[in-house]
């Protein structure tokens, strides 16, 4: 069986745009007809670059080659160019085609991808979402502790059983920065009302962006250590584990990191220093499939768990699933919500969430297809990131 062609495909994420602006998906075919879809995570360029150069690496080292060769086909991409190094953009374009090969390869011997990468160990997912504003909101769920203290009840009623917020201000190209007064009294103000609102009935995941400097986001988690969240989500730049362990030295809190990481090398980093107990690898970014279960593993070497990280399109959350359902030291799942919306309508089967859980699909592959139609209708023709930063110091007005 060979590879024969590819196809990409840059979708619009219609308002109210969870996950981002737009999506990359991609498929390859095989000469016998079989069909895989894998999603590319990168925010660095445009998406319609994106698209281009997953289609000219396809075209270098996947078209004509045997899905099955994973190891063959991944250390030929990341050698491309005499890179040999984690280059986040091409490691992402990497993390699409993988998954697409995975999804043809259980196909193809008619087996779910986590049963061949170890076999199910969870018969279902525990999910997380951000606090997300709705409709009909008078202020921003997202500077409002009362309302965020409301939504966090609402998502418990539905059966999450955990919650993620980021209260603690914008963040800069500029960063890493300390943290206004204001910032620390409203990020202890948000823990506080969530707790009394969801009570044990839900673990908190406090997240920032890098925003801090190790000292600063230690003074931060100072303030919510009383509350006891489960996480403290990237508390300095991704770029200096070394750094960021010092905050793991000097809080009880566990420290989450790894959305903006790629490859084993970069999460070994992480490992060695003892900058997080919970890994975040995003799979559409980190190297795909096998490369993540590899950092799972190395992560129970260390007795650190994994929490795959999602702010993008359903392919990778479904990738996700696959990594999560058969890995030992698998903690919880990023969702967006319950998988509705666009989300669902750019599947022809959305994703199963059940009672706070995700529960992992018994079709082959990855479980999912994409929805070519709706994918077509909703072009993306914007010109934002999927990302952006602020381009100047945040301030303290």
């Amino acid at each position: 069986m060979k590879i024969t062609d590819i196809k990409t495909f840059v979708v619009g994420n219609p308002p109210p745009h969870f996950g981002g602006n737009y999506f990359v998906f991609l498929k390859l075919t095989t000469d016998n007809g079989i069909v895989g879809y894998g999603e590319v995570y990168t925010a660095t360029f445009s998406p319609h670059i994106v698209a281009a150069m997953t289609e000219d690496v396809a075209v270098r080292h996947v078209i004509g080659k045997d899905p099955f060769r994973i190891e063959t086909m991944w250390r030929n991409v990341y050698g491309s160019g005499f890179s040999q190094r984690p280059e986040l953009s091409l490691i992402a374009v990497l993390s699409g085609l993988e998954m697409a090969c995975w999804d043809i390869i259980g196909k193809a011997v008619d087996k779910p991808v986590y049963e061949l990468l170890g076999g199910k160990v969870h018969e279902r997912l525990r999910s997380y979402t951000y606090i997300y504003p709705e409709d009909g909101d008078t202020t921003n769920v997202y500077e409002d502790p009362d309302l965020s203290a409301e939504r966090a009840a609402k998502y418990v009623s539905q059966g999450f059983t955990a919650v993620k917020f980021d209260p603690a201000g914008p963040f800069s190209a500029f960063d890493p920065r300390q943290p206004s007064l204001e910032r620390l009294e409203l990020s202890e103000t948000f823990v506080k009302k969530l707790r009394e609102a969801v009570g044990t009935k839900a673990d908190l995941l406090f997240g920032t962006h890098g925003q801090f400097t190790p000292a600063g986001a230690i003074r931060l988690a100072r303030k919510l250590e009383p509350y006891d969240p489960l996480w403290f989500e990237e508390p300095t730049p991704p770029e200096m584990p070394e750094e960021m362990a010092k905050v793991a030295r000097g809080t009880s809190i566990p420290i989450a990191t790894g959305e903006r990481l790629a490859t084993k090398y970069e999460f070994a980093r992480v490992l060695a220093s003892g900058a997080a107990s919970i890994l975040q690898m995003a799979l559409g970014r980190v190297g795909g499939l096998l490369e993540a279960k590899k950092i799972a593993g190395m992560a129970e070497a260390h007795y650190a768990q994994i929490a795959p990280h999602l702010y993008c399109g359903p392919i990778e959350g479904a990738a996700n699933a696959a990594l999560a359902a058969c890995t030992p030291n698998f903690l919880i799942l990023e969702s967006i919500q319950q998988w509705g919306g666009f989300h669902s309508e750019i599947l022809k089967k959305p994703m199963r969430w059940e009672d706070g859980f995700v529960i992992p699909s018994p079709e082959p592959g990855l479980g999912v297809e994409l929805n070519e139609e709706v994918a077509e209708a909703n072009p993306y023709t914007g010109t934002a990131l999927h990302l952006e930063m602020s381009d100047h110091p945040a301030d303290f007005d």
